[in-house]
């Protein structure tokens, strides 16, 4: 079985090699899309998002034109008189169609560090983890686009249905901070915001594949549901009719989407994403000049446990069991993401701002204080790029001096006033403990002293 699978693997790839449909899908698509986002973007290039524009073009128009080509002429038709399951050829498909799509996000990556200076992955092992987890998801969806269309225009149709919409709303070929409230919302239900958000933390240089659970198990259903329309709808010769009994298998793959969707939505993951400043050498900013030396050289001792009465943090700011404290702190959530000081063009202003919310809730001893503080932190987190935000903490950090200080918060139902002197001090340490999460040197809960 693995030698007949290898030999048509081989097959496959020398077929997509003679074709000039393939080589333009597999490769002259990704370099047109690399010098398109190089236009917008310059130096500062969204790879995550570009690697997903590739997988994409592959999966909708690659390897679903090849199959239907490949049909269309009965190779098909002679691959059903070989001595394997139908399974073992489908398999070998997606494999060439992966090797293809891999190669053309290595020589993008390449390109791009080549012509824009742009950064390689941080992480290049989960970065491979997490496009394998991408190409399932994809040509699963390709393999149902193969088997629905009757003829090779059938699938530029089917796939420009799917491809656009991905590309437009879908978090993909637009940056989901970009989008309205809406509009971020809708691309929850669909498989390319969360192929961003899995390659996401592969470029960054303090971020993980671990913060990428919910994205690499959205992708995996809907891989897994695309797969099983597409084995039920296979069709070998270009005569051979789909059942319309057969249909219900293409609402399968389309209700995953919505169960995913439905599921982030529930879960409270199509959190609105609030538009930020790009963080380069291009827009300089205090915090610009803060080195990962300076970063790594923090010791994050002597902080206070999130069990004291001093500076806690809750692990969740919902979920209270007294219904009149868990409305109120939906209450502050709402407040706070529609708070001006929270949304200044001074982003180092604001995150101290927010970081003094926090701080007069702590200090004026608020009932909720520790909640409070896990609403900042959440806040901060979805409103900024991490990269930004650990040097924007830095940046606090070392000057403490700096700026201005929250004293009172009234719009945000937490009272002071408390002494600016000690609002800072509190300020310096939540910035502390926010930084030693997002670099992984703390846990996010503080159960003892360090």
């Amino acid at each position: 079985m693995i030698h007949g699978l290898l030999q048509h693997l081989i097959f496959t790839l020398r077929l997509n090699f003679r074709s000039k449909q393939a080589l333009i899908y597999g490769y002259i698509v990704p370099i047109f899309f690399l010098f398109a986002f190089g236009t917008l973007f310059g130096g500062h290039q969204h790879m995550d998002q570009l690697l997903t524009i590739s997988v994409l073009g592959g999966a909708c128009f690659g390897m679903p034109t090849s199959m239907v080509a490949e049909r269309e002429r009965g190779v098909w038709r002679r691959y059903r008189l070989l001595p394997t399951a139908t399974g073992n050829l489908i398999i070998s498909t997606m494999l060439a169609r992966y090797l293809i799509v891999a190669s053309a996000a290595i020589m993008q990556i390449l390109l791009a560090k080549w012509i824009y200076k742009t950064e390689f992955p941080r992480h290049p092992i989960q970065l491979l983890v997490a496009f394998t987890f991408v190409a399932f998801s994809f040509e699963a969806m390709g393999l149902v686009i193969a088997a629905a269309a009757d003829n090779v225009p059938a699938v530029q149709a089917l796939g420009q249905a799917i491809f656009l919409p991905v590309i437009i709303i879908g978090g993909v070929g637009v940056p989901l901070s970009s989008l309205p409230d809406w509009a971020q919302k809708v691309a929850g239900f669909f498989p390319g915001r969360y192929a961003v958000e899995a390659m996401k933390p592969c470029f960054d240089g303090h971020g993980s594949l671990a913060e990428a659970i919910f994205p690499l198990v959205a992708l995996t259903v809907i891989g897994i549901a695309g797969c099983l329309a597409g084995a039920k709808l296979f069709r070998w010769d270009a005569n051979q009719q789909i059942r319309w009994s057969a249909r219900i298998w293409v609402f399968l793959a389309v209700a995953s989407w919505i169960a995913v969707g439905a599921t982030a939505a529930a879960t409270g993951h199509l959190k609105p994403v609030r538009p930020t400043t790009a963080f380069s050498a291009s827009t300089p900013h205090p915090w610009d000049s803060i080195t990962n030396e300076q970063i790594n050289s923090f010791t994050f001792k002597g902080l206070t446990s999130d069990s004291d009465t001093v500076s806690p943090v809750a692990p969740t700011a919902t979920g209270l069991p007294v219904a009149e404290d868990e409305r109120r702190m939906q209450k502050i959530v709402r407040a706070m993401e529609a708070w001006k000081p929270a949304h200044l063009p001074d982003h180092g202003q604001s995150v101290r701002n927010l970081l003094s919310a926090a701080a007069v809730a702590d200090v004026s001893e608020d009932p909720q204080e520790g909640n409070i503080a896990r609403a900042v932190f959440d806040q901060l987190q979805a409103d900024y790029d991490k990269e930004e935000l650990i040097h924007i903490l830095a940046w606090i950090m070392l000057t403490p001096d700096g700026g201005t200080v929250c004293r009172d918060v009234p719009e945000l139902d937490i009272y002071g006033p408390i002494n600016e002197d000690v609002a800072r001090m509190r300020v310096l340490i939540y910035a502390e403990k926010l930084l030693g999460r997002l670099i992984d040197k703390l846990p996010d809960i503080q159960d003892e002293p360090t």
